[in-house]
This record gives C-alpha cells, structure tokens and sequence, in this order.
C-alpha cells in the first residue's frame, strides 16, 4: 500500500516568503534517497539546491517549473513505502497496455468511420450531391454573391457606327497630345507623359506611373524610371517580411532576484534620503602599487586589481569615521553602529543584482582580502551565493568602472548607510607637483543616508578614501 508524504517548500533565507521553481532533477517514478537534489529553486536573493528529506518513488510533482510557490507549500510527492518501485513498475506495465488496447480501439474505430462527403453537398441534405456555386465579385463591402455569372447581351451596332468609332478615335489621338498641357479636373487621374513602351514595361513590372517623378524631357518618364521603380518595388517586402519576423513587444515576468531588486532599491531610495559626493582622485601610484603586489609569492595564483586598494581604503576610513558603517533603525528611533564591516562588492548576473558581502572584512590582511574578493566574485557570476553571503552588509562598493563609465549615483542597499562607486581608470591630464602630466585617473562617487551623516562626515570618509588611493602609505599610517 502506497504511503505518501509531502514536501513543503521551507525558508531557506531570512524571512523568506516564495520562491520560484526553476528546475526538477526527478521526475514521477524516479527513486530518490536522502538528501538527493531533487530541485532548483530561486529565492528573492539567490538560486538554491533542495535536498530530499525522503527515500522512495516520486508519485508526483505538484508545482511545475517556472511558478513561483509560497513557503510551506508542498511541491512533490514521494511514496516512502517498502513496495513503492514495485508498484511503479506495475503501473507503468498497466500504462502500456492500456495504451496498447486504446490503440487497438482507436484503430477499429478509424475502419468505421465514413468517408467524408465531398464539397458539392449541399447542408442538411446527407447522400446527395449538389453542384458547387460559383464565387462572383462584387463590389467591396457588399459581400459575395453566389451563383452563376449572366452577361448583359450586347447591343447591335447601328449603320453610323463606323464614322462614330473614327470620330472617337481622332478626338481621342488629339486629347492625348494635349495631355501633358492640360491641367486634370478635381478628381480626375493625371495622365504622366510617357512613351507607349515605356507605359507597357510599367504595366509589365507593376508600377503606377502616377506615382513616379519624370526625369525625361518635359517631365515624361522614361524607361530608367520604371526600372528603378521596380526594383525598389521589389525590395520592399523582403524588408517587411524581415520586420515582421521580428515581434513588436517582449513581456518579461517579473520574479526572483530581479523581482527582490526592484522593491529593495524602490523602498531605499524612497525611504533613505540621498545624498551623492564626488571626487576626481590621481590613481597612478596605486596602479603601480597593484602591479608590485602581484610579484609577491603571496598573492600567487590571486588577481590583484585596483578593487583591492578601493575596498581596503574604505574599510579604513570606515574605521576613522564608524557612522558611515550603520544602519537606521525606524520601529526602534535608534541608529545601530556596527564596529564590525560586511564589505559588500555589487555583482551583475544573469539573474539580475546582486550584492554578497565578506563577513568581517576589517579583520583580514591584504593577501585574505583579495582572496575573499575572488571568490566572491566567481561564486556570484557562477549563481552560488548562498542567502548567507547575500544577507548582513554593512556598507557597500559598486565598481561602475568594468562597464566602462566614470561614475554614477549608486542608491543605498537597504539597511546600509553608504555605498561607494568606483569609476574606471583611465590617463587624463592632471597637474602633478606644479607640472601638467598624464596620470592615471578615477572618479569615486559616495551615496549616503543623510539621516545618519552629515555632509562633513561623508566629506570626510570620500577624503581620507581618496587621500590613500593617492598615495597608498596612507593606508599603513592611519590603520
């Protein structure tokens, strides 16, 4: 006897209320053992691997991929009992022979079937053939009229038609050569100056001579024209077609971490007054200062970039100044200093933003740090983080400078009071000891929470950020 148990989606965050099912490792019938990832799912922070906390046979899958599911509803079915492979396995043996049969009946069915009754059969009268109407034009809007076409019969031509047909013929030859001095009347087609010829290649290629600019003499239009007309003409529906292959619109659902993005920074920046410094800092001698470390034996097998001064820079001017590393407490109406620093590094991902942070970054060396930004790293653009990593920063960095731009306005991730940008690197011309010279440039940009500080204090913190970036000696004196 089959026995069944369920398992409900759990928090695997903080707080977290759904997530979305992003992919199944097992299907129903499949056999599964304890903690066996059986499941993908993307939390509003990051894409998680569920273990299953039963062994048996899937009996089924109850939320299917691309649904987003609220926490604590169950989202498979697995028989744990002894007999449950059996039992699968019977089933699916009675599956195949019930497809078997119903094929069978199916087949049976087809050979009793009546032919079907050709077009001609009037409705309502079965067995009978009726002979099928023929379609006539009609004028447009009026519909289509059924059934046979009658010709007017023609009248006989009386003993002075043959002058009157010369007649017309002489006053028609005669309106034509006026043509080109005439103006139309008001509704009246124009009549283009144009050779027969060239009329008859128009007609031939399908070109309206209305439509067309003579470039002959006295305006007519000329063969040249025609052609040239044409081949646009022909053209033109290769480009719709290739328009048209394209849709107009594309509707994106919005879910997991883009979905989190979107209300995280909506609630900061209409929560947190903002308040964006800037500074132009001469980075040359951290950029040589980068090159000398990554000769040392202990940055082996590490990629040591500027990144690395930025965050130590700001990790000691948040030291010097503890504000700028706290967070604004509303249902308490108190502002929480942390003395310790969860450097958070933004990342962009296929999924969206993301920001993991390195827990207790003050505590760690040069060579710990920039071994925390790698994997940091990797493991974001590798879709790894775990909510842990996402969760807890205290103050931010953003390098705006890999996408190649000086700066930008970063807002605040929520819970923090600052977030630092740091522009791209690049040779600028910069006065050097009273001389001009190219030196190698950047742009630092500081969002603050003007509820906690003040404009002299984030002043400050971009100064002394700055003043180590110049010179990283800096960095030693004031640690």
């Amino acid at each position: 006897m089959a026995e069944l148990k369920q398992f409900r989606l759990p928090d695997v965050g903080e707080g977290l209320t759904e997530a979305d099912i992003v992919k199944w490792h097992v299907q129903p019938g499949d056999r599964v053992t304890i903690n066996q990832i059986i499941v993908d799912i993307e939390t509003a922070k990051a894409v998680v691997e569920l273990p299953s906390p039963f062994e048996g046979v899937v009996a089924e899958l109850l939320v299917p991929e691309g649904v987003t599911a609220d926490v604590g509803t169950p989202i498979i079915s697995v028989d744990v009992s002894p007999d449950a492979g059996d039992a699968a396995a019977d089933q699916s043996a009675d599956g195949a022979a019930d497809q078997g049969e119903a094929a069978t009946a199916d087949a049976l069915a087809e050979d009793l079937v009546p032919p079907p009754a050709e077009a001609g059969a009037e409705p309502g009268i079965h067995g009978t053939l009726a002979p099928k109407p023929e379609r006539q034009a009609v004028l447009v809007g009026y519909g289509v009229k059924l059934g046979s076409t009658k010709r007017r019969a023609r009248k006989a031509p009386g003993p002075d038609a043959g002058a009157a047909a010369s007649a017309a013929s002489t006053t028609t030859t005669e309106i034509n050569e006026a043509a080109g001095a005439r103006r139309p009347d008001r509704g009246e087609r124009p009549t283009m100056l144009a050779k027969p010829p060239v009329r008859k290649l128009a007609r031939d290629r399908g070109v309206d001579l209305s439509a067309l600019a003579g470039t002959g003499p006295g305006g007519s239009i000329t063969r040249d024209d025609v052609l040239s007309a044409a081949a646009g003409a022909a053209g033109r529906p290769a480009q719709l077609a290739a328009v048209a292959s394209v849709p107009r619109e594309e509707r994106i659902p919005i879910r997991g971490v883009r979905k989190h993005t979107a209300a995280a920074v909506t609630a900061s920046a209409f929560t947190a007054p903002h308040v964006t410094t800037f500074l132009q800092v001469d980075m040359t001698e951290t950029m040589a200062a980068t090159k000398r470390l990554r000769s040392l034996t202990d940055f082996d097998g590490v990629r040591v970039s500027p990144l690395l001064f930025v965050a130590k820079a700001l990790l000691v001017a948040a030291a010097r100044q503890p504000m700028i590393n706290s967070s604004w407490d509303e249902a308490a109406q108190e502002i929480v200093v942390r003395h310790y620093v969860n450097l958070g590094i933004a990342a962009a991902t296929d999924r969206g933003l993301i920001v993991p942070n390195i827990k207790d970054a003050q505590a760690l060396g040069l060579p710990a740090l920039a071994r925390a930004l790698q994997d940091l790293t990797e493991t974001a653009r590798a879709g790894k983080a775990t909510p842990a990593d996402l969760t807890g920063g205290t103050i931010t960095i953003t390098n705006v400078g890999v996408f190649g731009v000086d700066a930008g306005t970063p807002i605040l991730t929520p819970g923090e009071a600052a977030i630092l940008a740091f522009g791209q690197v690049k040779d600028a011309p910069w006065v050097h000891e009273g001389q001009l010279a190219v030196r190698s440039v950047a742009t630092l940009a500081l969002s603050f929470d003007h509820r906690i500080v003040d404009g002299d204090m984030g002043s400050a913190v971009l100064r002394d950020t700055g003043a180590m970036l110049t010179d990283p000696l800096n960095m030693l004196a004031w640690s």
